[in-house]
C-alpha cells in the first residue's frame, strides 16, 4: 500500500525569516577603577567576533543617549547615595529596553563593561545603600535577566590607585575616593562572586595583559564554544 502523504513545503527564505532566533550571549566585566577591564574587553569583542559571532559592545552607565546624560551626572555631580542607585537603576533601564534586550532576542551577544554587580560593589559595599533596597531595584529593573558570564578583574586597590594616577587623566568622584572605600568594593565584589559561583569568574589582574588575556580566553571558550 503506497503512502497518501503530500510531500513537504520546501522551507521559505520568508518563513525562516519569521522563525525565532536563538538568545545571544550577555557577558559583562566588572572590577575596581584601575584594574585594567578596557584592552581585555576589546580582546574579547575580537575574539567572538573572529568566531563568527554578532557583538554588541557598550557600557554602564550609558549605553545609550539617555543613559549617557546620566552617566556624566553620576560621575560629576555630588548627590545623595539612594539618588545615586536610582539613577544607576534608571540609566540601566533605558539600556535593557532601548539596547541589551533588543540585541538578545535577536541572537546578538552584548559585552558590557558594568552591570548590577557594579552597583552591588560601590554603592551597596563601598557606600553602604541598604542591601534590601538594592535588591528591590534589581529585581524591578531585570527580574529574571543575569549575566551569561561575568568577570570580575581582582586587584589590589593600592595598585589599581596607581595605575589610576599614571594615566593623568582628571579623576571623576568616584575615582577620587580613599582607598578604604576601593578595599570595600574590592570585598563587595568577592562576595557577589561568592554568591553566584556559577556565573561570575574572578580574574587575577595583577599580572600581565598577555597572561590575563590567555585566562579569560580560555573561559569564554570553555563557556560557550566547547
Amino acid at each position: 500500500m503506497t503512502s497518501s502523504s503530500a510531500p513537504e513545503a520546501p522551507v521559505t527564505a520568508a518563513a525562516l525569516a519569521r522563525a525565532p532566533q536563538p538568545r545571544g550571549r550577555f557577558i559583562t566585566f566588572e572590577g575596581i577603577d584601575g584594574a585594567g577591564k578596557s584592552s581585555q574587553i576589546a580582546a574579547v569583542v575580537a575574539l567572538l567576533r573572529a568566531s563568527g559571532v554578532a557583538v554588541d559592545q557598550t557600557r554602564e552607565p550609558g549605553g545609550t543617549a539617555l543613559g549617557e546624560r546620566l552617566r556624566e551626572l553620576l560621575l560629576h555631580a555630588p548627590m545623595h547615595l539612594e539618588t545615586e542607585a536610582m539613577l544607576m537603576f534608571a540609566a540601566r533601564r533605558e539600556h535593557l529596553a532601548a539596547r541589551i534586550e533588543p540585541a538578545l532576542a535577536s541572537g546578538r551577544w552584548v559585552v558590557c563593561d558594568r552591570f548590577s554587580d557594579a552597583t552591588f560593589a560601590y554603592q551597596v559595599g563601598g557606600r553602604g545603600l541598604d542591601r534590601a533596597k538594592f535588591d528591590a531595584l534589581e529585581r524591578w529593573v531585570h527580574p529574571g535577566l543575569q549575566p551569561d558570564l561575568t568577570l570580575v578583574f581582582d586587584l589590589d586597590p593600592a595598585v589599581a590607585a596607581a595605575r589610576v594616577a599614571s594615566t593623568g587623566v582628571d579623576p571623576d568622584r568616584f575615582e577620587r575616593e580613599q582607598r578604604d572605600f576601593f578595599v570595600r568594593v574590592r570585598e563587595a565584589y568577592l562576595e557577589r562572586a561568592r554568591l553566584a559561583p556559577q556565573r561570575i569568574c574572578v580574574i587575577d589582574a595583577d599580572r600581565a595583559p598577555e597572561r590575563i588575556s590567555v585566562d579569560i580566553e580560555r573561559i569564554v571558550r570553555e563557556r560557550f564554544f566547547s
